[in-house]
């Protein structure tokens, strides 16, 4: 049985560089480079190359994407448990890089939609069994909560990167969750239509206390907000979280690693495939496993690429990580 338990989505793809955003309209000459992607499986990928036993779970077409996906997952070793929807195409995505290392990204989620609760359930044991599982919302939403069901019910840790932004997305959904990690769009998002709470556009602005009193208003055990080179916010809710060293320190920031960064697209995947391997490293020590999962995510926009792009274990203690 696998310590982390990674149900999500599998997207291929379609990565082209150039030195400047085109504007409406206006074309550009690019460079171009294919690769596997999709939140969950970055995170998969991840989680594995750090040395943590990883299953990813997921969706595939019928076609020459989801037979990549396959000689992928094998080529990486790593355990995959993936359901092939014969009428769906694979998921891919558009991804346009400029010179700055920043992107603009269209999904079509394809067969992450028709993840089926009878595939979940299939893997009931395995969820169980899991010291922590991590889903996003990139694929069907009622087999993300029927995972993050059997998980809760297990005493498993469940960690939610609600990402992309998702319209579907529910309250109760956030409820089975301990660790939600959004980024500062995607909390506003969160706080805004799935919470109905008012807050400030630019939030992460505010002083530190006022930043937890907002992460409080999720009622999750734990938010980590993840701000890019700015490092990370850590909020414990003192009212969900039971660890009474929460009280002492329930709310924290962590620095960004010092990096050249050339592609940032998937950072933020691989900082969540890195807080479950840390956490699965260092289960006693939170904060060391967020600076393990900034050292990941820094590591990662030093290659192009996203789910290739996910550094070793080797590659972060070699950093110092």
């Amino acid at each position: 049985m696998a310590d982390v338990v990674v149900v999500g989505s599998f997207v291929q793809d379609l990565a082209f560089k150039t030195s400047v955003f085109p504007a409406p309209g206006e074309s550009r000459i690019g460079t171009f480079q294919p690769g596997p992607g999709g939140k969950g499986f970055n995170q998969a990928v991840a989680c594995h190359r750090l040395g943590a036993s990883t299953l990813f779970i997921g969706a595939v077409g019928d076609d020459v994407f989801g037979a990549g996906a396959k000689d992928f997952v094998d080529g990486e070793n790593l355990p995959a448990a993936l359901q092939t929807c014969p009428d769906q195409p694979t998921a891919a995505a558009s991804i346009v890089v400029n010179q700055d290392g920043q992107n603009l990204i269209v999904v079509a989620l394809g067969a992450n939609d028709y993840l089926s609760t009878e595939h979940i359930d299939s893997l009931h044991a395995e969820i169980a069994a899991a010291r922590c599982l991590v889903c996003q919302v990139e694929s069907s939403l009622s087999a993300t909560t029927r995972a993050l069901e059997i998980a809760r019910s297990n005493d498993t840790t469940t960690i939610l990167n609600p990402a992309p932004i998702n319209d579907s997305l529910t309250m109760a959904l956030m409820q089975s969750v301990d660790v939600l990690t959004p980024n500062e769009t995607e909390f506003i998002f969160l706080m805004k239509h799935v919470l109905q709470q008012d807050i400030p556009n630019d939030f992460w602005l505010a002083d530190d206390a006022s930043i937890h009193d907002y992460c409080c208003q999720a009622n999750v055990a734990t938010v980590v907000l993840t701000l890019g080179d700015k490092g990370c916010f850590v909020s414990h809710n003192p009212a969900v979280n039971g660890n009474p060293r929460v009280r002492e320190r329930p709310f924290y920031r962590i620095a960004a690693i010092d990096v050249a960064a050339t592609d940032t697209t998937g950072a933020g995947d691989a900082f969540n495939g890195g807080l479950a391997a840390g956490m699965t490293k260092y289960p006693d020590d939170f904060a060391r496993a967020i600076r393990f999962a900034n050292t990941v995510a820094g590591l990662s926009t030093t290659r192009p690429g996203t789910a290739t792009a996910m550094p070793s274990e080797q590659d972060v203690t070699k950093f110092g990580g």
